[in-house]
């Protein structure tokens, strides 16, 4: 049945351009691209723009730090940033920069229709200043001691050390982060756009569906606490658009950032025929709208943004969608562990659509956070991609080229099978469509499976050297062709640059969502080439060294004396936030099998059932149980712990005990009425 084809414009968040790309903005950016590259495969009509972030006053302080003007370094680093997304085959329909003639006049009009509608309030207030540099101070740029809790070198709005928030008028002994001198306070008058104008509005909007649950019922305790006006204008000097009717006053860069969105699309209309920018942006637009952010931003495009867009006589979104954020390893990402890494330090050693897939495998449409262990990451590239995906082209296409001078079969062998896997198709685009990408992945790999085990037990190895089998061959190898092209089709959003390989290799037009159930039969392919190769551990260990070498050249910020413990008790390990602690995903799990390890003097093999699901966990609780005293009991595991490859094999998670050790070691054991699969909360 046909599909009615839609119109959709889409963004990711704007880059700031004071600094490089790394890998937890990328998490964004892919997620956006796949979304978008699946649209233009269903055939639909979808436009991806973005642009640098370019105004504010970090951008104006590191240019003078630099010794030249904000343009250049705004210049210069779109130039970075444009290489890293093209090199991780990211593709905007258009990329821009705020600081355009598009964003100025867009700004302006906006701020103008919200004046002249009564949505702007003027008052005079009070804030820090920096005497010696002569500039009003943002509360980031103040440093001093906590007034809850006594650490030192905090910033002026909450402190690292123990969660505290507070005005930077609190801060005890404050200085400014730029010059060193004490702040004095000062007043100025400043531009307040009232959100609370459009409470009604946010409200309805709000219940119609735009946000994630988790953002929504965020937004409730924005609403319970009242909304606030919103301070738009930064007084001089700033890098920015001045306010039309206030000289020596400047847009507040979360103001114009939006707008970039709004701008990058106009630019695009304006040099692309059969663009029409109020066909998009209207009131009366029948185009669909959706903006990709991290959560930590869902304040302003979910808020002030649509309200923005109301008052100022412009259509709102027809979704927000937030994602969580990046961890490596486990932890956030660290500067001395080598796992704060820039997305040219990954290019320069691993390729792109690794990453590209490892994210895919892990994201879904809630705002979760997501881990890149470097471990489950090799482990999982090289079974699925290079194991599973390439290894059936491989596996095929030499008996093609050399015994049948690259001519596939005239029909399949097992339509039965080929229909099972075009059928999946359907599913597939339902994940990609919901944003369930590891949904989508965890489908294709199980067909990939299924492929493999096809051609296992089909054996064409065996096959080639029998007399008189010369058909049978053919039409395994022209099966195993033919199941790895759907999967490559399948796989294209997220794979672009190998599936282009592919395409050239199966010599066909490029693959889409509507191309994909006529098989290749009687058809000629090129010469095999390998498609991917395997992630290598000295690879990966050279780009955690390079990101070591990189920061320590780039991060000038003194160490803090680090306080010695006693020797007889073990140091207090790294502290956590409590959202860190939040991730932690317990569930109950019934002890299905227990067995020794053989070679292990601690470790006992369990086999787990957490509700339909089963897992492999080696625990090191053998000097208190036997395997036969803990079948069928119930316990916790971390169901969310990263697969971790040991000696005796993979664990998939960690089954909780306590106890001071020994034959006094108890493993946890939930309520009685408690079922495999439960959460723990």
């Amino acid at each position: 049945m046909a599909q009615t084809k839609r119109k959709i414009l889409i963004t990711s968040a704007l880059p700031y351009a004071n600094g490089p790309i790394h890998l937890g903005h990328l998490v964004e950016y892919i997620q956006t691209d796949i979304w978008n590259r699946f649209q233009k495969m269903r055939g639909h009509d979808c436009t991806y723009v973005c642009a640098d972030d370019a105004h504010g006053t970090p951008i104006m302080l590191r240019a003078q730090n630099e010794g030249i003007e904000p343009e250049e370094l705004i210049a210069r680093v779109a130039r970075e940033h444009q290489a890293d997304f093209a090199d991780f085959a990211i593709a905007f329909d258009n990329y821009h920069s705020t600081h355009s003639p598009e964003n100025r006049e867009l700004a302006t009009l906006i701020y103008q229709r919200l004046r002249d509608g009564g949505h702007i309030a003027t008052r005079t207030i009070t804030q820090a200043y920096d005497p010696e540099k002569a500039m009003f101070l943002p509360d980031r740029f103040i440093k001093g001691t906590c007034p809850k809790c006594g650490a030192e070198d905090q910033y002026g709005d909450s402190c690292e050390a123990c969660g505290a928030t507070y005005s930077p008028t609190e801060l005890k002994n404050a200085v400014s982060a730029i010059s060193g001198a004490t702040p004095i306070e000062k007043e100025s008058e400043h531009h307040f756009f009232k959100l609370g104008d459009f409470e009604g509005m946010l409200q309805y909007w709000i219940k119609g569906d735009h946000l994630q649950p988790e953002i929504a019922h965020k937004l409730k305790e924005w609403f319970d606490a009242g909304l606030q006006d919103w301070d738009i204008s930064r007084d001089a000097p700033y890098f920015g658009f001045e306010i039309p009717d206030a000289p020596g006053k400047f847009f507040y860069v979360w103001l114009d950032a939006p707008i970039g969105y709004m701008a990058s699309f106009k630019n695009l209309c304006n040099k692309t025929d059969g663009y029409d920018f109020n066909a998009y942006w209207s009131k009366e637009s029948k185009a669909e709208l959706y903006h990709f952010i991290g959560k930590d931003i869902a304040y302003f495009h979910t808020l002030f943004w649509p309200a923005m867009l109301t008052g100022s006589g412009f259509r709102t979104p027809n979704a927000v969608y937030c994602h969580g954020f990046l961890t490596v390893n486990g932890s956030k990402m660290s500067k001395s562990r080598g796992t704060f890494i820039m997305a040219r330090t990954y290019l320069d050693h691993l390729n792109p659509e690794y990453l590209r897939y490892y994210f895919a495998a892990k994201l879904g449409s809630g705002i979760d956070d997501i881990d890149l262990n470097l471990e489950d990451f090799q482990a999982r590239v090289n079974a699925d991609l290079v194991g599973k995906v390439v290894n059936i082209a491989s596996r095929c296409a030499g008996f093609i080229d050399k015994r049948f001078n690259g001519q596939l079969a005239g029909d399949l062998a097992e339509p039965d099978l080929q229909r099972e896997f075009t059928a999946a198709g359907t599913a597939i685009a339902q994940h990609y469509e919901r944003r369930e990408y590891g949904h989508a992945m965890r489908t294709i790999m199980a067909l990939a499976d299924k492929a493999n085990v096809y051609i296992d037990e089909q054996k064409p190895w065996v096959v080639a050297k029998e007399e008189g089998k010369g058909q049978q061959l053919h039409d395994i190898c022209t099966m195993g062709i033919n199941l790895f092209h759907v999967l490559m089709t399948y796989l294209k959003p997220v794979l672009p640059v190998t599936a282009k390989k592919a395409e050239e290799f199966l010599n066909i037009k490029p693959m889409s969502w509507s191309n994909y159930e006529v098989p290749l039969t009687g058809h000629h392919i090129n010469k095999f080439t390998p498609l991917m190769t395997r992630v290598e551990s000295d690879k990966i260990e050279a780009m955690r060294e390079a990101s070591k070498q990189h920061l320590e050249k780039t991060d000038t910020t003194p160490a803090k004396p680090a306080t010695k413990a006693p020797s007889n008790i073990e140091p207090v390990a790294e502290t956590i936030q409590y959202d860190d602690f939040a991730r932690i995903d317990l569930r109950i799990a019934r002890i299905v099998k227990a067995q020794h390890v053989e070679g292990a003097d601690k470790l006992l093999q369990l086999t787990l059932d957490i509700g339909g699901e089963t897992r492999n966990v080696f625990a090191g609780i053998k000097s208190a149980y036997k395997p036969e005293e803990l079948e069928g009991r119930l316990t916790v595991m971390v169901a969310n712990l990263a697969p971790r490859k040991m000696k005796f094999g993979m664990s998939e998670g960690m089954v909780l005990a306590a106890g001071p050790g020994g034959k006094e070691l108890f493993i946890l054991n939930p309520d009685e009425g408690a079922e495999p699969g439960m959460r723990v909360k």
